[in-house]
């Protein structure tokens, strides 16, 4: 029987995903925002597997994620990617694998795909999962997570890693396919990696990594500013 993880831990397919993401895609990311990435000391510790958490609001989220982790944790890392939209044609299912070592999730609740989220951590390789199932619209704020997360992490035995993003849907709204101009400020914010606590369930462990995710979401550009210039 074929393994099902052997494309994300494909030697050919890394090397092809450390050109697409840190030759092309970082770059370009970078020159059309102004990126800041804070709370790199939490990862110091930090081995796959993991489950990465983070608010979606823009197609900036995922490559502002991948190309602010370090590549040690970002060579493996797949991202759970709508399969009724990312994976429904073939150019898109390659450029979504090519870039983000994407997997499909099925929003649909039909069943109709294999699960591989639970198989991938075993294989030592770390997921990204958005949790609200979706992009948030504009000023909508930061939904109920959907406890999938927090399950999987409990189920597998790994940490969970919130991030918070600042401003990414301000730098490229919903409706754009491109940054808007002017390089917009943007910010990438690592929490402390987290575990269930003891006699915590799924419910609860899914609202305590949405208030972190929320709370990490707060950091202010304007507050980096004034501490810097201290």
């Amino acid at each position: 029987m074929s393994d099902p993880t052997k494309r994300f831990r494909s030697r050919p397919m890394l090397v092809a995903r450390f050109l697409a993401q840190r030759a092309l895609l970082k770059p370009v990311v970078w020159t059309n925002t102004r990126v800041t990435i804070t709370g790199q000391h939490h990862l110091d510790g930090l081995n796959a597997p993991f489950v990465a958490v983070a608010h979606h609001s823009s197609h900036l989220d995922a490559p502002l994620i991948f190309g602010a982790l370090p590549w040690r944790l970002a060579r493996r890392l797949a991202a759970g990617a709508a399969a009724d939209y990312f994976f429904d044609v073939k150019w898109r299912t390659w450029l979504t694998v090519l870039f983000f070592n994407a997997f499909p999730i099925d929003r649909t609740g039909n069943g109709g795909r294999p699960r591989l989220s639970k198989s991938l951590l075993a294989a030592d390789v770390p997921i990204l999962i958005f949790p609200e199932g979706g992009r948030a619209k504009t000023g909508q704020g930061i939904r109920k997570f959907k406890p999938g997360a927090a399950a999987l992490a409990m189920a597998s035995g790994v940490p969970v890693l919130p991030i918070g993003l600042v401003d990414a849907a301000v730098a490229m709204p919903r409706d754009r396919s491109w940054p808007v101009r002017g390089r917009k400020p943007v910010a990438v914010v690592f929490g402390a990696p987290l575990l269930p606590e003891e006699g915590e369930n799924v419910e609860s462990f899914t609202v305590r990594l949405r208030s972190e995710v929320e709370r990490l979401s707060s950091w202010s550009h304007a507050r980096s500013t004034q501490e810097e210039a201290r």
